[in-house]
């Protein structure tokens, strides 16, 4: 078990604020670093037993997995905070623009491709990718790469809300160079507002469970106005940049060490654990790994219409 850590007595930093709609976020420093730590916001009452939504755990194994799998994202510390006589769990986020660079996000950098007719906060896949190769501030096929890892990463979390204000890019103002920034804002992912009833009932119901898998969550971005489904874009193999990303994060899962790794997760229950890891597997055995079979394994012979069967 990690060892317990209670972010109450850290120094807050003056004049330092986050934007973002879910859950408050305070700057602190910790072992002289500094961090974004992030508060639950409040749960839905009506719908789930939660005061507060599980978002901060998700944050916290979301981020960990892009790391796990090769990806760079935010390295991220659960612990509790108290006030007003209540105790919360929230997320550590060590604060990657400490060091003077500055974050733009996927919308900022949208805006300035000005022979586009699209908007910052547009989520059509086409008009995406055409930022991505059309924007000037990191190779563009560095960038499209690292785009379909992430959204291969995202399916495998269940991420729905990866919209163009959460990834960007790191500009540091004395190299005058930009870098990709380091993947953040997973708090959308691992059914967030899923309370211990529903974990089990869907840990107990397969037909429930794989609606969470071939149905929803959807992905924030568009095809033709409407959010794409993870199983059906990836099954459909179609996209050679996503398939290509499927072969590069499929070779690098190690189910094992994902396991271990929520098991040591503090401050939630062995239902949660279970929970978390059998919801990932899933995603992984019925999402991913299908593609990849049909795609790269040459003792599989699966046609179009056998993956989408599966």
């Amino acid at each position: 078990m990690s060892d317990l850590i209670d972010f109450t007595k850290c120094t807050r930093i003056n004049g330092k604020a986050y934007n973002g709609a879910n859950g408050k976020k305070i700057a602190v420093e910790y072992c002289n670093k500094e961090y974004m730590l992030k508060f639950p916001p409040s749960g839905e009452k009506k719908q789930t037993a939660l005061s507060y939504t599980n978002s901060c755990i998700s944050e916290h194994i979301g981020s960990n997995i892009f790391n796990m799998l090769g990806i760079k994202a935010q390295q991220t510390i659960i612990g509790t905070f108290s006030i007003d006589d209540k105790t919360k769990i929230v997320c550590a986020c060590e604060d990657f623009t400490s060091n003077g660079k500055r974050l733009f996000d996927f919308c900022s950098i949208k805006n300035t491709v000005i022979d586009s007719e699209s908007n910052g906060t547009g989520t059509e896949l086409s008009e995406v990718i055409e930022t991505i190769e059309k924007q000037n501030f990191v190779d563009p096929v560095l960038l499209k790469e690292h785009f379909w890892d992430m959204f291969v990463i995202d399916a495998i979390i269940g991420n729905f809300d990866r919209h163009n204000g959460n990834w960007g890019f790191l500009y540091d103002p004395v190299s005058q160079k930009s870098e990709i920034a380091p993947i953040y804002d997973c708090g959308s992912c691992l059914l967030p507002q899923a309370d211990e009833n529903k974990m089990v009932e869907l840990l107990s119901d397969e037909e429930e469970m794989n609606k969470r898998i071939y149905v929803f969550p959807t992905s924030a971005l568009k095809i033709d106005d409407c959010k794409i489904n993870y199983f059906d874009f990836i099954s459909s193999a179609r996209n050679e940049d996503c398939n290509a990303a499927i072969k590069r994060i499929y070779e690098r899962i190690d189910i094992d060490e994902i396991t271990a790794f929520i098991d040591d997760v503090p401050y939630i229950s062995q239902l949660q654990k279970d929970f978390y890891s059998t919801y990932i597997e899933n995603r992984i055995d019925k999402i991913i790994r299908p593609v990849f079979d049909m795609l790269y394994d040459n003792n599989q012979n699966f046609s179009q219409d056998d993956i989408k069967m599966i």
